[in-house]
């Protein structure tokens, strides 16, 4: 069940995108739930493949290529799924940005666990 309560999460954080920058679009909830999980495949599945050839690249930069590969595959997603479009690279990255902070916020906020 909080597996697919976090899926209607990044749904809700992909809505927002467009709210906060134009040069994203997402055309309706059904786009945004079919982006929200090709998301969350490609960051499980291609993510840590791309992460640990970049390593070199990663380490040298302090850790800051990772916003590279996140905008990278934000914006392959988005080439991926139909009426989900971000304008270009430099869109994609902020726009990567945006959604972590988005989602973590809506998480922390609808998703807490009891602590007792």
């Amino acid at each position: 069940m909080r597996l697919i309560l976090t899926w209607i999460v990044n749904a809700i954080a992909l809505m927002a995108l467009p709210y906060l920058m134009h040069s994203v679009t997402v055309s309706n909830l059904g786009t945004a739930l079919i982006a929200a999980l090709v998301l969350g495949l490609v960051n499980t599945l291609i993510r840590p493949i791309l992460v640990v050839l970049t390593l070199p690249v990663t380490f040298l930069s302090l850790g800051l290529f990772i916003l590279v590969i996140n905008a990278v595959l934000f914006w392959g997603v988005a080439q991926l799924v139909d009426g989900f479009q971000v304008a270009g690279f430099w869109s994609a990255f902020l726009a990567a940005i945006l959604y972590s902070i988005i989602s973590w916020a809506l998480s922390t906020l609808l998703l807490r666990k009891d602590v007792n």
